[in-house]
């Protein structure tokens, strides 16, 4: 694995969270029962957000790192910024907008339940601003994440549009959305190309038209054909790397150097909060260091396990992450 001590190097990376939210988390002592009165064995709550949850993950592993937010108030300010790692610094308009809750139930098993509040609608000026924010801090960055569910207000084609913006000043973009901010994103390639993407199987099928159920029973048997020949369609309509995560059968990436699969490490899944978003930064953080394709796949998985082995909505750091490395193997890319 290639060297992460990219901060030394003055290496920057930047993350967008469209949709800024305080998540609370509740834990539960027995499966959730739907209509019944339970208790909660713990809860907690703290400001978040995909991309924040990706900057954190990043900066931790000693990358120079800004978390734009197009809005943010008092309280989640307060709350984000007692929670921040050496090296990662908010950057937020002044306007006042107050973000949503996100609340996720958590059950002993792992399986977790997430209910997402819309968000404040932004007004056209709103968007601009955050528009602006986000070129500047973009200005010398190595990579742009841009990341989450956009808020009411805010154009489906919001995210194509920025990678426009963000694409001539010479930063690799990431983009993880999903539903019709996803399509949108596919529907402006090969204009708006960018870096990396990263479906799970049911956004895999959402852009190629496949079945999800069918690419997971393939992953678990090992066949993988299907999963290479529907990510190879996203990488030649101008997406770099296509990462598509598989849960407990690993990951395979896809882009113009050949196909790969990693192996998931064995662990106790506690929460699958934040576990996509570590995948992204532990690919950023070997590209960055200046790993292979391989390495980036395997920093990927290593990340997004350690995330799914810590509860509630805690995030990985590099001591967090599985001793046991991924395997990686070439696969026939067509």
């Amino acid at each position: 694995m290639a060297d992460s001590s990219a901060a030394h190097h003055g290496l920057r990376v930047v993350t967008f969270t469209a949709n800024p939210s305080i998540d609370r988390t509740v834990a539960l002592g027995s499966a959730l029962a739907r209509g019944e009165v339970q208790r909660a064995t713990a809860a907690s709550a703290q400001a978040a957000g995909k991309g924040v949850n990706v900057a954190k993950v990043v900066a931790a592993g000693g990358v120079a790192t800004e978390a734009v937010l197009p809005f943010a108030d008092e309280a989640y300010r307060s709350s984000l910024d007692a929670d921040l790692p050496a090296g990662l610094t908010v950057i937020a308009p002044a306007t006042v907008r107050h973000p949503r809750t996100n609340t996720t139930i958590t059950e002993p098993d792992g399986t977790t339940t997430k209910i997402n509040e819309p968000g404040p609608t932004l007004s056209v000026d709103d968007l601009a601003v955050a528009t602006d924010l986000l070129v500047e801090a973009a200005r010398g960055a190595v990579w742009v994440a841009l990341s989450g569910s956009l808020p009411p207000g805010a154009p489906t084609d919001w995210y194509a549009r920025l990678t426009a913006r963000l694409k001539p000043l010479g930063c690799r973009v990431a983009v993880d959305t999903s539903d019709a901010a996803l399509d949108a994103v596919l529907d402006a390639l090969p204009g708006a190309s960018f870096d990396l993407i990263k479906p799970n199987s049911d956004e895999l099928a959402q852009l190629t038209g496949g079945d999800a159920a069918a690419f997971e029973d393939a992953a678990v048997r090992g066949d993988l054909h299907d999963i290479v020949e529907a990510a190879s369609r996203l990488r030649d309509r101008g997406i770099a790397n296509v990462l598509v995560t598989l849960g407990g059968a690993g990951a395979v990436l896809v882009n113009a150097e050949g196909a790969w699969h990693a192996t998931a490490p064995r662990i106790e899944v506690r929460s699958t909060v934040g576990a996509g978003d570590s995948s992204v930064a532990g690919f950023i953080l070997a590209d960055v260091a200046g790993g292979s394709p391989a390495d980036c796949l395997a920093s990927a998985v290593n990340h997004g396990s350690a995330a799914a082995s810590l509860p509630g909505t805690s995030l990985p750091t590099p001591a967090d992450l599985p001793l046991t490395h991924p395997y990686v193997s070439s696969l026939s890319n067509s």
